[in-house]
């Protein structure tokens, strides 16, 4: 993984020198959720273009169609700076759906490397973005950190009834469980159990409540 520094602009990424950077056919830009600041970030993505000789490919995942007309405003902003002067070609796609390998495999090529952003992260225990790629594609991939980003909309309703009935549902299902050892022998392995149905519980909660 290669981190780069998102400093004030006359700080450049730390590679060991833009002459060990070999041409390759893309930049895939995954486009976060959250807002970042489209000049730093398109600043950001045109050096590394350059440096790598490439063409840059803005990818967003859109998980509701209620935010796409933000997702797709963003990336249009994003692409018009990067794309300035010609001197970058610049193509742009939005996909629908909530699992980023999916929609990356989708476009990930052989000769492409990936940029993605520090605060991406998915599954279901949250793990950086970045390194989900790494493992599964073995791609080479940037991480941009330290821009200043900003939530795009409030959660729509559905969204919040998801979050309640499944963690109500998650309440419910432990609660059960925990009936069942409390019907056991008391002795060390039901307390046991007990700590750890309840530690379980709250981790399932949460984890349910970062997906949305």
């Amino acid at each position: 993984m290669n981190k780069l520094d998102s400093s004030p602009p006359s700080l450049t990424f730390p590679l060991a020198s833009h002459a060990d950077l070999r041409p390759v056919r893309r930049l895939i830009v995954l486009v976060p959720e959250s807002e970042a600041e489209p000049a730093n970030a398109a600043r950001k993505i045109w050096e590394l273009a350059n440096a790598l000789g490439s063409r840059v490919q803005f990818l967003g995942l859109c998980k509701d169609a209620t935010y796409e007309p933000s997702l797709r405003r963003q990336i249009v902003t994003l692409s018009a700076i990067v794309g300035d002067g010609n001197t970058v070609p610049v193509e742009s796609k939005i996909e629908f759906g909530s699992n980023w390998l999916t929609a990356v495999k989708s476009h990930w090529q052989a000769g492409d490397v990936i940029l993605c952003f520090a605060e991406q992260r998915a599954g279901l225990i949250r793990k950086p973005l970045s390194q989900i790629l790494e493992s599964s594609l073995n791609a080479t991939v940037y991480v941009l950190s330290g821009l200043n980003t900003q939530n795009r909309l409030r959660p729509t309703w559905l969204s919040q009834v998801a979050v309640w009935t499944g963690s109500f549902g998650i309440i419910a299902g432990s609660a059960l469980l925990q009936i069942r050892i409390t019907s056991m022998p008391r002795d060390w392995a039901q307390t046991t159990l007990l700590i750890l149905s309840i530690v379980v519980e709250a981790w399932l909660i949460w984890v349910w409540n970062s997906i949305f």
